[in-house]
């Protein structure tokens, strides 16, 4: 268990390093619980947490509803009382706990999601306009390119002068775009398949684009990964001038972004439920607890029972021991 200033510590060091998380934080109770006002953790996507907000039947719900909230960006506010509905209020998700404490948390759940990481290789005018622009849509912007300085790229969070991107600093980016139009195409091609970066667009004709993709091929680059490449790059809105293309390519990034993040819902981060049932909504891979009614991930669950030829899981120990006492009791109860 974390105290504060360890989890603000874990907060910093996550942040630092270009890597999301959701910021925990107990803002009321009533007894009998363990965790107070001012209680804090750090979650991360995989449900690790860094803290203490509550005991094995509060872990759930944070670990699930801070999950939610990485998938789409927006804070909750979750209410984890042994009596689920009783003081309903808008705003506020309701989970349910009979758990021995008996008593309710409130936790206000913040994702903290870095920006996204922009890679441009190569020092056409439109890469630089291209730096400018996705700087001001919020982007980290690393600029690369033989002789490349930050005045070439003043708007840059970071220029590197050469290719070898695999030290560059800050973080590894989700996007690159080849702007080289001519000048080391082919090294700068290269030196952005290895950066493995899940979208990799290049600035060119559809003709040059495949004769380009042939070579790649031919150096024994994965066929997967030069197949992926998006060439010609950008939204086709009949871009002429370097600062219309730069635009293109920003729109086509965009459009790349939010249409993975429905993708990431099913990863993770199935489909994006709505804040008001995020307790409610039934997925099959997830149970119930058939004690206290809570949403249990069936992946990695720490507390299971099996009995009559079925597995029923839990969100506690507590809740376990509680069923392996009268199975019947509690089945009976949930048909």
């Amino acid at each position: 268990m974390l105290e504060s200033d360890a989890v603000i510590e874990q907060a910093a060091r996550l942040r630092a390093e270009g890597k999301p998380f959701a910021l925990a934080t107990v803002v009321r109770s009533e007894a009998h619980t363990s965790a107070k006002p001012g209680a804090k953790a750090v979650v991360e996507p995989d449900g690790t947490i860094h803290g203490w907000v509550g005991g094995g039947c509060a872990q759930p719900a944070v670990t699930k509803t801070a999950r939610q909230a990485l998938e789409d960006g927006e804070p909750r506010l979750i209410r984890i009382s042994p009596t689920k509905g009783a003081m309903q209020e808008e705003g506020v998700i309701d989970f349910g706990m009979t758990c021995h404490s008996g008593g309710t948390l409130d936790v206000f759940i913040d994702p903290v999601i870095p920006r996204p990481a922009l890679l441009i290789v190569g020092a056409a005018p439109a890469a630089r306009t291209l730096a400018a622009l996705a700087k001001r849509m919020g982007f980290f912007v690393t600029a690369a390119n033989p002789g490349a300085t930050p005045e070439d790229f003043p708007d840059a969070d970071h220029v590197v002068d050469g290719l070898d991107l695999q030290s560059m600093p800050g973080p590894r980016p989700s996007f690159v775009v080849v702007a080289t139009q001519g000048k080391r195409d082919e090294g700068g091609l290269e030196a952005a398949l290895k950066t493995r970066a899940p979208y990799v667009a290049f600035i060119a004709s559809s003709r040059k684009a495949e004769k380009l993709k042939q070579y790649l091929a031919e150096r024994g680059h994965e066929a997967a990964q030069v197949e992926a490449i998006v060439a010609p790059a950008g939204v086709d809105i009949g871009a002429v001038t370097p600062e219309e293309i730069a635009l293109s390519v920003l729109a086509g990034i965009v459009q790349a972004r939010r249409g993975a993040s429905a993708v990431q819902v099913a990863v993770a981060r199935a489909a994006a439920v709505p804040q008001a049932s995020a307790a409610t909504v039934d997925r099959v891979d997830e149970a119930t607890d058939p004690v206290c009614g809570m949403r249990v991930e069936i992946a990695g669950a720490e507390f299971s029972s099996e009995y009559a030829g079925s597995v029923y899981y839990f969100c506690c120990g507590g809740c376990l021991h509680t069923f392996n006492k009268n199975p019947s009791k509690y089945l009976a109860s949930a048909t």
